[in-house]
């Protein structure tokens, strides 16, 4: 199926849905504007703090306000640069004769700190908080745009969500961009394979984790952070080619300014009014998914792109996902599909190459409007700066800088991208394929069963995990625990492939955006909890996942599964925070809805 059709599949689909999202954004846009709906006294109350001249020209609306969401903190490498931005956004601003606030903060967690800890089972839910506290930071319906600042996992995906209720206002989003490489990825992985067979001590382990993650900015790993970046430039929300620019340099400075510049041309007072309901259509949703399988970007982005679409009114599925990555060729080998980092992926020639190259084949649709304009002419260039700190954007990138790293069209690492589902009488699943040698892409075995990570590890300790087997792990969907990542697993089932057994693993939970090599099947629904045949297995029975034919099946007669009583669920403790989620997690919806709470 061509691109074309698949979009306007979900153009049809979505016809209904769509429309009752954009008449709920033309009665905002249509409202009266705010120096004639906000009284004295509330106006009293948006000035209080700012200097004598704002106090006049802010409720006079005599410039554009813009509103900054940030999710800056400084325990987090990738938002601690966001620190210095509010101040550079209202100087620059305040020289194009308007102004900027801070209309409110979002919390970010760090995937990396909780993994495998109870934290994480808050993780994929804070995404949803992230986008009730953006809705309540623009709530006060005073800004003529928005500028939002985040980088990581659940963060993009929920400022997306709640600035889309604000859809009759432009917004960019601006990024801090990769910490400079450390050691190689390969290294890293393999000190973990050695800490679990425990020929390195914990010592050792932190100080080769500290050489990976040692400084201020994002990941250099092509994980759910940095898939984030690559779908704010395909969706058209962020400038072309800022994705992998490093904090700290005089480029990504100068790019903030310039965020702030095209902001305030696309607000109602600008030149170029550009609203981001305009900008996150079907057609822009449909480029992100190309993007995200010809870069083999991150399962987690098949929950938050689901959610994310739907906030503008828009029905993807796994299916759309399944059918754009056969049709889209795998360009890009970037760890952990491959061992170079964000970093060697930029010095190569970037997202701009690899929008050159999906443009040539008519693999993106080009009838879009962006922060850049229409069309997606500048996404195939750089930006760059003169000794004027002038920003302009170079000549498209053609050329491949490594080989290695970046393919073309005409010679792709593989014919098709990054991600499968599976289905059977288990469910649907999503497996990242890019990450998974050939030969491990199908397995059919007998399964043994775990319901924590914790008991997985103690049988891999214990020696019972020495043979070819599907390990599946359950009650680790959304409503069980708030579907925690696993990837506290990848070590020792990447072992147990590397001592010669073919493995696999099967559940309802999350990997991560650095899924491994290890085949995996994962966001598995319908989920344990809520009737899925994963609950019904037993040790021993035979499991076939087969990434090529789409198989996920228990070789087990379905009357036979059912007939057994369910699996017991796990007590979810209520401790570290996770009994205010009770709610949330009574009330989700399924994975391939995107595993939302809200609206529920």
């Amino acid at each position: 199926m061509t691109i074309k059709q698949i979009t306007d599949n979900i153009i049809e689909r979505s016809k209904a849905s769509r429309n009752e999202y954009l008449a709920m954004i033309d009665e905002m846009r249509n409202a009266p504007p705010a120096p004639d709906r906000l009284s004295c006294s509330n106006w009293a109350h948006v000035v209080a703090a700012e200097s004598e001249e704002d106090k006049k020209s802010i409720p006079a609306g005599q410039g554009a306000n813009i509103g900054i969401v940030t999710a800056y903190n400084d325990m987090l490498s990738a938002h601690q640069p966001f620190a210095s931005y509010p101040n550079i956004i209202k100087l620059t601003a305040r020289d194009l004769g308007a102004t900027a606030q801070v209309a409110g903060g979002v919390p970010a967690m760090c995937d990396g700190v909780t993994q495998g800890q109870p934290g994480m089972e808050m993780s994929l839910f804070s995404r949803d908080v992230i986008a009730l506290a953006t809705a309540v930071s623009l709530s006060h319906d005073v800004y003529d745009g928005i500028m939002c600042l985040g980088v990581c996992d659940k963060i993009v995906p929920g400022l997306v969500i709640g600035a889309l209720q604000f859809g009759h206002l432009p917004a960019i989003f601006v990024p801090a961009g990769p910490m400079p490489s450390g050691i190689p990825n390969k290294e890293k992985a393999l000190a973990r394979q050695k800490f679990a067979t425990g020929e390195i001590d914990k010592a050792k382990l932190l100080e080769t984790e500290s050489a990976s993650y040692h400084s201020a900015g994002t990941c250099t790993f092509y994980g759910t952070a940095n898939t984030n970046q690559t779908l704010m430039e395909a969706l058209g929300l962020q400038l072309a080619g800022t994705s992998f620019v490093n904090p700290g340099t005089l480029l990504r400075t100068e790019l903030t300014k310039e965020s702030v510049r095209r902001l305030l041309n696309q607000t109602a007072k600008g030149a170029e009014y550009r609203p981001l309901a305009d900008v996150v259509t079907e057609k822009s949703v449909v480029n992100a998914m190309v993007m995200m399988m010809a870069t083999g970007g991150s399962t987690n982005l098949t929950l938050h792109l689901i959610a994310m679409a739907g906030a503008a009114g828009i029905q993807i599925s796994w299916q759309d996902m399944d059918e754009i990555s056969r049709a889209t060729p795998l360009l890009a080998k970037v760890y952990p599909n491959g061992q170079a980092d964000v970093n060697h992926f930029e010095q190569a020639g970037g997202l701009p190459f690899l929008v050159n190259q999906l443009r040539s084949k008519g693999l993106l649709n080009e009838e879009v409007v962006n922060v850049m304009g229409e069309g997606l002419d500048a996404y195939t260039r750089k930006p760059e700066i003169d000794s004027e700190r002038m920003i302009s954007w170079g000549a498209p990138v053609t050329e491949n800088g490594d080989a290695t790293i970046l393919a073309t069209v005409d010679k792709p690492f593989a014919p098709e991208g990054g991600m499968r589902t599976v289905s059977g009488n288990l469910g649907t699943g999503v497996v990242k394929i890019s990450a998974v040698d050939e030969p491990y892409q199908t397995i059919e075995a007998p399964c043994k069963i775990f319901e924590t990570q914790e008991a997985l590890k103690l049988a891999f300790d214990a020696g019972e995990l020495e043979c070819d087997h599907v390990a599946v792990v359950r009650f680790q969907g959304p409503s069980a625990n708030g579907m925690p990542e696993l990837h506290k697993l990848t070590p020792y089932l990447g072992i147990l492939q590397d001592r010669g057994f073919k493995v696999a693993l099967v559940t309802d939970g999350r990997m991560s955006g650095a899924s491994g090599k290890v085949l995996t099947a994962m966001h598995v629904s319908p989920e344990a909890k809520k009737g899925g045949l994963l609950a019904y297995l037993e040790e021993g029975d035979m499991v076939r996942v087969n990434c090529h034919t789409g198989e996920l099946v228990a070789l087990v007669a379905e009357e036979i599964l059912t007939q057994r009583q369910p699996a017991p669920e796990p007590i979810t403790p209520n401790t570290l925070g996770r009994g205010l989620f009770e709610k949330m997690r009574s009330v989700v919806g399924e994975s391939t809805l995107g595993a939302s709470f809200i609206g529920k």
